[in-house]
């Protein structure tokens, strides 16, 4: 089934498309800064599948500690079918409050390191005349909630453009645009989810299992759930003045209890 390198992979959706990967017959490369959650989770997946399971902790907003991922990528002795840039993260705090070395860490690693892996699997594939890349986006990217639109949107937008690239030449990309997943990527950012409808989550597997799905079939953007998919729907053919305050009552409802 091939190899493929995960971003992200000790926790949440990372660590679910690690379980749904090995399960599928993959070879992996497990990528996070948390070598022990690495490791652990490498062995268990070894364990229940018995495929190889190589670890490769990194801190991909560090350059040098990024490039060491983006030289697994191109070494074509050792290919990589299917890369899954997943890793990212949260901030509890809106722009102008927060602290911009947070802003700027979240740049390299959702937008630079996307850009950079991209680039190193892209060569190899490319040549080989295969393989795949699955960015994780977010419903964020239509939308205007603060940074982490802006970022996400890139995400989505270069996956567009790189799929165009990309599928003369055999290779699919593919932006995965989920909604709110109940993984530890909210709890992390210390954000108050309390007043979120149920109805607004979506569970990890299911995300994992449709985007999959959607790499299989080619598709270049893929928003899961029913509900999600309508709700993108009226943010493509919404005023931008109602898309705003939408995002601004979503934005009350998931900011920390200390910053109403």
């Amino acid at each position: 089934m091939g190899v493929a390198l995960i971003t992200g992979a000790s926790s949440g959706l990372g660590k679910e498309y690690a379980v749904q990967l090995a399960a599928r017959g993959h070879d992996l490369v497990l990528v996070a800064r948390d070598e022990g959650r690495l490791a652990a989770l490498a062995e268990e997946l070894r364990a229940a599948h018995g495929h190889r399971v190589e670890v490769l902790p990194a801190d991909l907003a560090d350059r040098a500690e990024l490039q060491r991922v983006a030289d697994r990528l191109a070494d074509q002795g050792r290919a990589v079918d299917l890369l899954v840039n997943n890793a990212g993260f949260g901030s509890r705090r809106g722009f102008v409050r927060n602290d911009l070395e947070e802003e700027e860490r979240a740049l390299d690693l959702m937008v630079r390191a996307v850009m950079v892996l991209s680039h190193a699997a892209a060569g190899g594939m490319r040549e080989r005349g295969r393989g795949a890349i699955l960015n994780v986006s977010s419903v964020a990217s239509f939308a205007v909630m603060g940074h982490y639109s802006a970022i996400k949107s890139y995400v989505t937008v270069f996956s567009e453009a790189l799929a165009n690239e990309l599928a003369p030449h055999g290779v699919s990309v593919t932006a995965v645009c989920p909604g709110f997943v109940h993984t530890e990527f909210h709890q992390r950012a210390e954000m108050n989810m309390s007043r979120l409808p149920e109805a607004l989550w979506l569970d990890a597997p299911s995300v994992v299992r449709e985007s999959l799905a959607a790499v299989a079939a080619g598709k270049v953007v893929s928003v899961p759930s029913t509900t999600y998919k309508g709700l993108v729907g009226l943010l493509r053919v919404a005023p931008r003045g109602a898309v705003r305050r939408v995002a601004g009552s979503l934005a009350t409802r998931r900011r920390p209890l200390d910053q109403r």
